[in-house]
């Protein structure tokens, strides 16, 4: 399996551009502030990352505090070999009054981008061939493919009864660039038994074997409309102490826009918090079912969690940091799924300190998923004497159950807004890897 060395050293940098009032040993922000996090990852075949991300908050003249007018976010990093993120993140309930306004325009590259095969633990994972130990593969690129992803898509919600329930839209341009891992880029500057093989991983096999189409092996463009129904009484959009945050979404990519596959999705999905000690300890869960309700979905797309709302750079998986974390990223993908999370979190202490409010706090979680629906995977290998679906290196047949994690966290956050995270998570089940660290901005709901 692969193995990271991460490194990873952060500080926090944050400035009020304009002035606080002090209430209650607690500081008002009014007008612009920021939190700025630079970043530095190093990852054996990706390389080094660095860059920095920036996230401008308006708070007005404070009367709102901790909600913002407006929130622009910023991020450019890169690694060393090539990946990275570029990205521009819009949030405010003030540009158009009435209106929820979310705006992201990004592109995203990823040279080892995982690709474990689909319906969860029907396709079988094998740790030693990514063992350069262990394995005739002596490749860390065998559940690997090359993609980039331009993204522009906008949210929007809209009151439609009381105070709570809301009306939600939007519409996402993505196109897919895919390709297998560029293995004389990884390779350059490397000698002897460093030098990574040309030899077809997963990706390419599923290919040879008629899994995955020719049509689709090189990404495409997927226009998506979306539309659905908002239920939300949290009392703090970043980390509720209370309420409960339910959706009902229907997202659809008609050929009308161009769509090179027509289909339409369905997502479930359900958040509820319970303090149980005021403003300091809460326990949370979220709880989610998607799946296709109508047309073909094609296999880049499948990893995509559809949610009413985009809150970080990436909503893919079952698999990595904001779905199941300590599973290997995308290790768990189908037609349809479903995943809950289940969360105590504890702000351990509070405290001002550069003219901003701070709290520290640690989190321990459950996670867990599986596949509902499964792709049709039949192989059409014409070289493969004897091979069948069932072959042991590659596929079991209704081997699929539930997948879990476990693990802990902690947060450092500045006004109530600006978070960030690390968590800690371990597979319970060795087909899904064993851990994963995360290192990046808000609670995962």
């Amino acid at each position: 399996m692969k193995k990271n060395l991460l490194s990873t050293v952060c500080f926090f940098l944050s400035l009020a551009v304009f002035g606080q009032t002090e209430k209650k040993d607690e500081l008002i922000k009014k007008n612009w502030n920021f939190g700025g996090l630079p970043t530095i990852t190093f990852d054996t075949d990706l390389g080094f990352q660095y860059g920095a991300l920036v996230n401008l908050y308006d708070y007005g003249d404070g009367t709102r505090f901790p909600k913002y007018n407006h929130s622009l976010y910023f991020e450019v990093s890169r690694y060393t070999k090539g990946s990275g993120i570029n990205r521009f993140y819009y949030d405010s309930d003030q540009l158009i009054k009435g209106l929820q306004t979310s705006v992201d325009l990004s592109y995203l590259s990823d040279q080892a981008y995982d690709f474990y095969g689909f319906n969860g633990y029907d396709a079988v994972y094998n740790a030693d061939w990514v063992d350069t130990e262990a394995s005739d593969y002596k490749t860390r690129m065998f559940y690997k493919y090359d993609r980039k992803l331009f993204r522009f898509k906008v949210d929007l919600q809209g009151k439609l009864a009381g105070n709570h329930v809301r009306w939600a839209a939007g519409f996402n341009l993505q196109n897919f660039a895919i390709k297998s891992v560029n293995l004389d880029k990884l390779n350059k500057g490397k000698k002897g038994n460093d030098v990574l093989p040309a030899v077809d991983g997963l990706f390419e096999k599923y290919q040879q074997w008629g899994i995955i189409n020719t049509k689709e092996a090189n990404g495409g463009f997927v226009p998506t409309i979306k539309g659905g129904i908002v239920f939300d009484s949290r009392d703090n959009r970043p980390n509720p102490m209370k309420g409960i945050w339910t959706e009902a979404v229907l997202e659809g990519a008609p050929t009308f826009l161009g769509a090179e596959s027509s289909f339409v999705k369905l997502s479930l999905i359900h958040r509820q918090y319970f303090t149980l000690i005021p403003k300091n300890l809460s326990f949370v869960y979220r709880l989610a079912y998607q799946t296709t309700v109508a047309g073909h979905t094609p296999f880049y797309y499948q990893s995509q969690v559809i949610t009413s709302v985009l809150t970080g750079a990436l909503s893919e998986g079952l698999g990595g940091g904001k779905t199941l974390r300590g599973v290997l990223r995308n290790r768990v993908v189908g037609d349809g799924f479903l995943y809950g999370n289940a969360e105590m979190r504890w702000k351990v202490v509070r405290f001002n300190w550069i003219n901003n409010n701070f709290y520290i706090g640690l989190n321990s979680f459950l996670d867990f998923g599986k596949v509902t629906n499964k792709i049709p995977v039949t192989f059409s290998f014409a070289g493969s004497s004897g091979f069948t679906n069932s072959d042991p290196d590659y596929n079991k047949i209704d081997a699929e159950k539930m997948h879990t994690s476990y693990g802990g966290g902690l947060r450092i956050v500045m006004n109530e807004n600006f978070v960030i995270a690390v968590d800690y998570g371990v597979a319970a089940n060795k087909q899904d890897g064993t851990s994963g660290m995360y290192i990046g901005l808000n609670y995962l709901f």
